[in-house]
């Protein structure tokens, strides 16, 4: 699943959906989440906290969460379906931090989840005001993760020349990006 520049073959404004890699359209609706969330999660906790909204209304905070790792899950798994071709142009030390951003924003996603149901749980209004200070905490430091995992990702295709792995020459193999890769180790 991955995708040249030449489009499909009857029109070539439409990508080739049998050559284009999901990752990167995949990848996109997690890094969304992770901006979204603590405005989401502070707005809501700041109406339920005011009395606007029941306690009820949090689980939209829980849901968004849920969406956020499961979209994550995908995204890795698209990113690891990718990783062989890739490695042909870009360096497996650059490829490896960014797979390790990754897991780190996906266990950090999935506990975040766990944390957000604490308000729903919570039968002391104390307590669960708490857990929505806390989750709206995490949201934050979640956000932080996403940003390293994008980080990461975008130094592959920008500075490594990861999208090359994508783009055929004119022999049908991938095209190779410039011999510099400056030294890998620094980030």
């Amino acid at each position: 699943m991955h995708a040249d520049c030449t489009g499909s073959p009857g029109n070539p404004e439409i990508p080739d959906m049998n050559t284009t890699p999901i990752h990167p359209l995949i990848v996109h609706l997690p890094m969304a989440l992770a901006v979204l969330m603590p405005l989401v999660a502070g707005g809501v906790f700041v109406a339920w906290w005011r009395g606007y909204f029941r306690k009820r209304t949090w689980s939209v905070v829980c849901l968004l969460q849920a969406a956020m790792l499961a979209s994550s899950l995908v995204a890795m798994r698209t990113g690891e379906s990718d990783e062989e071709r890739v490695e042909q142009v870009v360096p497996e030390a650059a490829i490896e931090r960014h797979e390790a951003a990754a897991q780190l924003f996906t266990w950090g996603s999935g506990l975040l989840l766990v944390v957000s149901l604490l308000p729903l749980l919570s039968r002391s209004p104390g307590r669960a005001r708490a857990a929505g200070l806390v989750t709206l905490g995490g949201t934050l430091v979640v956000l932080g993760l996403g940003y390293k995992v994008g980080s990461a990702g975008g130094r592959l295709v920008y500075e490594h020349g990861a999208a090359a792995a994508f783009t055929a020459t004119d022999q049908g193999a991938p095209s190779r990006p410039p011999a510099s890769h400056g030294d890998d180790d620094r980030y």
